[in-house]
C-alpha cells in the first residue's frame, strides 16, 4: 500500500492507495515544530482508525511546503515504515517540462497539482488551490508547467481583518443568505466568499486571455467553500494533490 503525504502550511492531508484506488484519507492541523516521533504517533493513530498499521505501508511519498518538516517525514519513513520516503523536489521525475525562470522556486504542492491536473484533463488546465494561499497554476496543452499566480488565502485575510478591526467578529464560512448582508457577520461572510470568487474568476479570465482556453480545476481545503460562487471553475477535486503524489511516485518507482 502507498502512503501519500501533502504537508501544507495549515493542514496536512494524508492518503493511502492500493494500486490506483484511494483506500482512505485524513486531514490534521500542521504543527511546524512536530518531531519525527509526534508525526509517527499521529500517523499510527490515524491508520488504526481504519484497521491499518505501519506494516500495511510498503512505499510512501511526501510533498511539504514547510521545509522544517521534510527531514522529519523522511525519518518517519526510515524509523517507523522501514523504507525510503520519496520527497517531491529537485531530482524527482515528474514527467512535466517546466517553463519557469527558476524551477526551484516552485512550491512542491503546486507542481504536484499541475501534474495531476494535466493527467485529469489531458490538455491545458489551470489548477486553483484554495489553501493558506490561493494559487493558480497553468499547464499548457503540451503538458508544460508555464507559471502561476499567488495571493493570500481566505483564512489569512479573515485573521488580518479581525486583528486590525477590533469591533469586527470572527466568522465561519457558511453560505451567505444573499450578497447584500443584513448584519455585520453576513456582510463579512458575503464579502469574503463573493470577493474571493470574484478574484479567482478575474484571474482565470485574464489567464485565458493570455494563454488560451484551459479547463479550471479547484482543489484545497477551502475549495468547497469558495468554488460554488465562482463562475469560471469547471470542477472541484478535493483529492487532486493526493492523486498527483501517486502519479509522481509511479514515475519514480
Amino acid at each position: 500500500m502507498l502512503l501519500v503525504v501533502d504537508v501544507g502550511n495549515t493542514q496536512t492531508h494524508l492518503g493511502t492507495y492500493d494500486g490506483t484506488e484511494l483506500v482512505e484519507h485524513w486531514r490534521f492541523a500542521t504543527v511546524r515544530k512536530s518531531t519525527v516521533d509526534e508525526l509517527g504517533a499521529a500517523l499510527r493513530n490515524l491508520l488504526a482508525l481504519r484497521g491499518l498499521s505501519f506494516a500495511d505501508l510498503d512505499a510512501s511519498i511526501v510533498s511539504s511546503t514547510v521545509p522544517r518538516l521534510r527531514p522529519e517525514w523522511v525519518e518517519v519513513g526510515e524509523r517507523y515504515l522501514g523504507h525510503e520516503l520519496l520527497v517531491v523536489g529537485p531530482g524527482l521525475r515528474t514527467g512535466m517540462s517546466i517553463r519557469y525562470d527558476n524551477p526551484r522556486e516552485i512550491g512542491p504542492d503546486r507542481l504536484v497539482n499541475a501534474v495531476a491536473g494535466f493527467e485529469k484533463v489531458g490538455g491545458a488546465c489551470v489548477v486553483v488551490d484554495f489553501g493558506t494561499a490561493v494559487t493558480h497554476d497553468v499547464v499548457s496543452k503540451e503538458g508544460e508547467y508555464l507559471g502561476g499566480v499567488i495571493f493570500p488565502g481566505v483564512e489569512i485575510s479573515l485573521e488580518a481583518l479581525t486583528e486590525r478591526a477590533a469591533a469586527l467578529p470572527t466568522i465561519d464560512l457558511t453560505p451567505p443568505r444573499a450578497v447584500l448582508g443584513k448584519s455585520t457577520v453576513d456582510a463579512i461572510r458575503s464579502g469574503v466568499l463573493y470577493g474571493y470568487a470574484g478574484m479567482v474568476d478575474g484571474i482565470l479570465g485574464r489567464l485565458r486571455d493570455e494563454v488560451g482556453a484551459a479547463r479550471a480545476i479547484a482543489t484545497g481545503g477551502l475549495a468547497g467553500s469558495v468554488a460554488p460562487y465562482c463562475e469560471l471553475i469547471d470542477e472541484v477535486d478535493d483529492l487532486l494533490t493526493l492523486t498527483g503524489l501517486r502519479l509522481i511516485w509511479e514515475r519514480n518507482r
